[in-house]
């Protein structure tokens, strides 16, 4: 991403989009979270690379981007495993997560245009 502005400005959009349907939910008071099994692996799939990434990169935007990515993910999946996570909590989940994209999105576009000129 400190490299390539493109990948920047690809994070910036993605995680645009994740802030807006966080929001969403928190406006039409939608506070259901899947339990189902496969929602747990796919988070503990994306906490795994994400972790890998952060460790990986030697630039340290890229390390605050994904460092932020990987506790989103981690309030995701701890989420899943609560069964019995009252409607206040997720909703204030939901808030936080949607933060945390907004931060990330931030986070992702201090990396476009600043390419390294050799």
């Amino acid at each position: 991403m400190c490299r390539t502005s493109l990948w920047g400005a690809l994070g910036f959009l993605a995680c645009a989009y994740f802030t807006w349907s966080a929001f969403s939910h928190v406006v039409r008071n939608s506070y259901f979270w899947p339990h189902d099994a496969w929602t747990a692996a796919t988070y503990v799939v994306w906490i795994v690379l994400l972790t890998a990434l952060t460790v990986d990169t030697h630039c340290l935007r890229e390390r605050l981007f994904f460092g932020v990515l990987v506790a989103n993910f981690l309030v995701g999946f701890v989420l899943t495993l609560w069964r019995t996570a009252p409607a206040e909590s997720i909703r204030t989940a939901r808030i936080g997560t949607g933060a945390l994209w907004a931060v990330a999105g931030v986070l992702s576009l201090t990396t476009v245009g600043r390419e390294k000129r050799v």
